[in-house]
């Protein structure tokens, strides 16, 4: 539910936008208050699960989410739009590292964890393209509200069954909550989103985008500096600092900064130059989606115990790159779906899980069972800011080639499509190169082997020889 709003809301913001009446201007603000609720208040929500009880933290974010979704779905006007979206963020922050380190302590010490973490991986990772299809079927058939609607029929279900079957655990320690830590924490993540969203609706030069970036620099790097000082850290430093870990949300953040080219301009490459409804695009995605649900599981459970997590990480970043490169970076004006859009996407889908498979049942693995809350949170944060980056980075990048090939090239019939296409591929190439970054990070950061998937949480994981 988390993964497709961040998607299934674009697709309807065209009918929303002249439902409600905004400008295009404004449209912007309706994906970027829930990015910005949820990507920095996301190692807080963590944290008050470990605290609290990842129980209740858990169908608080869903009672919460629900709400939120039902408050926007209902309203009137774009204030209370923009409102609703940061409050499903928000929630979000809760819902979301709740949700897989319940996965991570219920299956801390069980065989089954390979398995559940596939599954999670698989749905945490196709959530994107399902959305796509998603808020299509439901903008064309009933309305853009339904994309807001249906989480109800999602999160009220989730949390009548969570209140039976999940149990409830409190550290019987309950340390202090790091305010410090926190503030700094969430205004740091809050500058640097916002700074990436302006960047890619305003500029790199403008004001805004300069100082949010710069203060959230600053306020993260003061926010790393107090957790080596403070007894009782928000985010404590050695789940960091692990080798496995630590390259486990790099290659997330790098890949998640990659694979938004996939989502972002393919989406456009279909409906604009193909002419695909919403629902098409939506449904052109199936291939990839389906891929994903068949390959996230395998690789978890019958290849990461003979090869261990670095040569599949390795893996999916080459794959990620020859998709970019041989496919999506050799798309024309003429290009039909199957000859270039289809192989790429077949590609990807073996490769996303490759990368996030493993890196998420990485991410986790070793933490002490009262620590599971905030190293889940790491996981969502690496994701948000590598999407926020990649969106603001390819996006400048499209928009740059574009502008710069019209100008340099004589006007004509087609010479806005030719202009575009060729800002897309040229996203899609530096999107390989990000790739190319990652299976370097992966290479040289990523431990050769890693103690057992199953180990027990609180048990650190093995570093080599």
């Amino acid at each position: 539910m988390v993964v497709l709003d961040s998607t299934i809301v674009n697709i309807a913001l065209p009918s929303a936008q002249q439902d409600l009446g905004f400008s295009t201007e404004s449209r912007q603000w309706v994906v970027t208050a829930y990015a910005l609720a949820f990507g920095s208040l996301l190692l807080v929500g963590g944290k008050i699960g470990d605290l609290f009880g990842r129980k209740w933290t858990f169908i608080g974010g869903l009672i919460g989410f629900s709400a939120a979704s039902f408050l926007g779905g209902l309203a009137p006007s774009f204030g209370v739009l923009v409102v609703a979206r940061a409050l499903q963020g928000a929630f979000g922050a809760l819902l979301a590292p709740s949700a897989l380190s319940l996965l991570t302590v219920t299956f801390a010490d069980s065989p089954e964890r390979a398995k559940a973490f596939g599954i999670f991986a698989a749905v945490a990772t196709a959530g994107a393209s399902v959305g796509l299809l998603l808020g299509g079927l439901l903008t064309d058939a009933l309305s853009w509200r339904w994309c807001l609607y249906v989480n109800l029929f999602i999160a009220i279900p989730t949390a009548c069954l969570a209140l039976r079957l999940i149990l409830n655990e409190v550290n019987p320690q309950r340390p202090r909550i790091d305010f410090v830590g926190a503030v700094l924490a969430c205004a740091g993540l809050f500058a640097i989103v916002f700074g990436f969203s302006e960047a890619e609706t305003e500029a790199w030069q403008a004001p805004t985008t300069i100082i949010s970036l710069a203060a959230g620099v600053v306020l993260l790097v003061a926010f790393v500096l107090s957790q080596r000082r403070v007894e009782q850290p928000l985010l404590p430093l050695h789940i960091v600092w692990d080798r496995a870990r630590g390259g486990a949300y790099a290659s997330i953040a790098i890949a998640g900064a990659s694979v938004f080219a996939v989502f972002l301009f393919l989406t456009f490459f279909m409906q604009q130059n193909l002419g695909y409804s919403p629902l098409k695009t939506g449904v052109a995605f199936l291939p990839m989606t389906a891929l994903i649900f068949l390959v996230a599981p395998t690789v978890q459970t019958k290849v990461l115990p003979r090869v261990g997590v670095r040569p599949i990480i390795l893996t999916g970043m080459a794959l990620g790159a020859v998709a970019m490169v041989a496919f999506f970076g050799q798309l024309t004006p003429s290009s039909s779906y199957a000859d270039h859009v289809l192989p790429g996407l077949i590609i990807i889908g073996i490769a996303m899980p490759c990368i996030f498979a493993p890196s998420f049942a990485t991410a986790t693995l070793g933490v002490d069972r009262y620590e599971a809350g905030v190293a889940s949170a790491m996981v969502n944060t690496c994701q948000q800011v590598g999407g926020a980056v990649g969106t603001a980075v390819l996006s400048t990048i499209f928009a740059s080639a574009a502008s710069s090939y019209a100008s340099s090239h004589p006007r004509g019939p087609s010479a806005a499509a030719t202009a575009e296409v060729h800002g897309y591929t040229t996203a899609f190439y530096v999107a390989a190169i990000l790739f190319a970054i990652g299976f370097l990070v992966a290479a040289l950061v990523l431990p050769r082997r890693i103690q057992s998937q199953q180990q027990p949480a609180g048990e650190a994981a093995a570093e080599p020889a």
